[in-house]
């Protein structure tokens, strides 16, 4: 009997609007980054991530599809090694069992930087918190969090060396994580849990901006309540109007004197 493992499903879609402004965006030294999500191990697996940093403080907007309903997919920022991500042709499959492992696909896009959970910690120690990953029965999901990265990891991002991943793949078409073949992280766990779906290496975005949050996607929002593009936006319109009073109140003032 093929066991299922009920771990969230981070499946996103193929692309996204995006906003031309966000909070974090609004501040100066601000930076975005976007990449696009290209299939792993033949997963079918399309998708967007922007991330952008103000300091150590990233906002993490991904969407994407393709990827297993209600099953594990967890995601990660990795870092320090090419930038790149493995071919979708098995030619990176040293070992000859079917799949690009983690281990094979490392030195493309290294080791893990930030677990992209919904919640609490971020670091790699979370790298297979299965409890917090975003799950959506329909396969597709929007994922927004803003929250603190490590030094290491924002100079992965300046340095062009920053990859999204997301792991998890169904490679038997059985509708569950199974097979003979062992993860290469777990070996509790099926290679199918673990094998990375979808690859992305982070670019300077050409607009200072980020996606809007998922819910039209069908499959339920992840967007935290710590700064949402919605937010940004309403919050620089408010700080226009309070600066266009003041000079108009200084006019006043000077046409009186």
């Amino acid at each position: 009997m093929r066991k299922a493992y009920a771990l969230p499903a981070v499946a996103i879609a193929a692309a996204f609007p995006l906003l031309t402004m966000t909070a974090a965006s609004a501040h100066e030294g601000a930076h975005s980054y976007q990449a696009s999500l290209g299939s792993v191990n033949a997963s079918g697996v399309t998708g967007t991530g922007m991330v952008t940093l103000d300091g150590n403080t990233a906002t993490v907007m991904i969407e994407a599809s393709g990827l297993l309903a209600g099953a594990p997919h967890a995601q990660h920022f990795h870092i320090d090694a090419l930038g790149t991500c493995p071919t979708n042709d098995l030619a990176d499959d040293a070992d000859k069992d079917g799949f690009v492992s983690v281990t094979e696909a490392a030195k493309y896009y290294g080791a893990i930087g930030t677990s992209l959970t919904t919640s609490g910690d971020t670091s790699p120690e979370s790298g297979l918190a299965i409890d917090r990953f975003p799950a959506a029965e329909s396969g597709s999901i929007s994922y927004e969090r803003t929250f603190e990265v490590t030094d290491d990891v924002h100079a992965a991002f300046e340095a062009g060396t920053a990859v999204l991943v997301l792991h998890g793949v169904d490679k038997d078409g059985s509708g569950a994580y199974d097979g003979d073949v062992k993860s290469d992280l777990d070996p509790s766990l099926p290679m199918e849990a673990t094998a990375p779906a979808a690859c992305g290496g982070f670019e300077v975005a050409q607009m200072g901006a980020a996606p809007a949050g998922g819910a039209e996607t069908g499959a339920g929002s992840t967007a935290g309540t710590e700064n949402t593009a919605a937010m940004g936006v309403g919050a620089l319109a408010a700080a226009g109007a309070v600066a266009a009073g003041a000079v108009a109140y200084r006019r006043r003032q000077a046409d009186q004197a």
